[in-house]
């Protein structure tokens, strides 16, 4: 199957749609955290568990849609180097989307705190209530959570390199509104 000069609509809407999530989700929890517990702090928990859920939601069909759908192939002009980094920094993306949100929910459930989805939809808990646990998920959390941003910032800038220094195709083929450099 030959690999397409872009990515699928459908590819480009689920990027878009995880990445709002998890820019949302990002700093919600760094505010929230700063937060003395109140009404406002447990509602921003929430929201952030509502954002973590759906990624996870999102994360199979999309891994499942990434593995079994050609990719458009990386611009010839990228050097090796760039292609293994650009290889293995979205395979670290893709492990993150799943590991941070399920490092939180297993953090909520080992602490005690349930996870009810969209505020009707209570989810069951992955451990039992053990404070030790949930401390230790806390502390995975964060640290997956710091890991997350700083590749999430890697990608961005690589984007933004391959667009404006470069020139070269490859933001165009996810940003539909782009127009080709030929």
């Amino acid at each position: 199957m030959q690999a397409p000069d872009r990515y699928a609509t459908r590819a480009v809407l689920v990027h878009w749609l995880t990445a709002l999530l998890v820019l949302s989700a990002l700093p919600l929890g760094f505010y929230m955290s700063g937060l003395p517990l109140s009404p406002t702090k447990l509602q921003l928990i929430s929201y952030h568990k509502w954002l973590g859920v759906t990624v996870l939601l999102l994360f199979l069909p999309r891994l499942l849609f990434r593995l079994t759908r050609p990719v458009p192939s990386p611009v010839e002009s990228a050097p090796l180097w760039q292609r293994k980094v650009a290889t293995i920094t979205h395979g670290l993306l893709y492990a993150l989307m799943f590991a941070v949100p399920l490092s939180g929910w297993l953090m909520s459930s080992a602490k005690g705190f349930p996870v009810v989805y969209l505020g009707v939809l209570p989810l069951p808990d992955l451990v039992g209530k053990d404070q030790a646990l949930g401390d230790f998920f806390k502390a995975a959390h964060e640290a997956l959570t710091f890991g997350l941003l700083t590749l999430v910032g890697l990608h961005v800038a690589a984007a933004l390199k391959h667009h404006v220094i470069d020139r070269d195709e490859t933001l165009v083929r996810m940003v539909p509104v782009l127009k080709r450099s030929n």
